[in-house]
């Protein structure tokens, strides 16, 4: 068991960055799963329109976070060579993977359906796809079930800073609490 205090943890921008993705994904998922069938006449509003403006906060969050990561060493992890840092290594390159993918799969589905895609009507993203691709509409099944997926990593990545914090006791969670 390793002193806590002397291990050093990430810096303020990427807590941040952490927990701003954590939140907008915890609301995204209670949006998705509020939300009504999205179906042929199905419009781009209310539950639907807001897990939209959710969906691409997350991808330009996603985005600084991975730019703020790649300009920026995280800590030296305490046992790099132990199963459970290549476990976490594992499931970190696949969390990221899936905050990247869903959401472009989803802005893809969307396009198909002729919807736009961003914040607001003047601050959207690019078209993926034209209006009608199947493949927009095939990455939207995609999108829906990563998304299944999405949350059970998400539960494995909670489960491990649990298992850290509380039984083997050696800092890893409070390396990335809140500021």
């Amino acid at each position: 068991m390793s002193d806590p205090s002397i291990e050093p943890g990430y810096d303020r921008v990427a807590k941040t960055l952490h927990w701003l993705v954590f939140l907008l994904i915890g609301i995204q998922f209670i949006l998705g799963w509020s939300m009504p069938d999205v179906n042929r006449d199905t419009l781009p509003v209310g539950w639907v329109g807001a897990h939209i403006t959710v969906g691409t906060l997350i991808l330009l969050s996603v985005a600084m976070r991975i730019l703020w990561r790649l300009l920026h060493q995280p800590p030296v992890m305490p046992h790099p060579s132990s199963w459970s840092a290549r476990l976490a290594r594992l499931v970190h390159a696949c969390l990221y993977v899936l905050m990247g993918v869903v959401p472009v799969f989803g802005w893809a589905n969307a396009n198909a359906r002729g919807w736009v895609v961003g914040v607001t009507d003047s601050l959207s993203l690019p078209t993926l796809m034209v209006k009608g691709s199947a493949l927009g509409h095939d990455l939207g099944d995609w999108h829906s079930n990563l998304a299944v997926v999405f949350i059970v990593l998400i539960g494995l990545h909670v489960v491990g800073g649990l298992y850290h914090h509380m039984r083997r006791r050696d800092g890893t969670l409070r390396r990335m609490w809140p500021l």
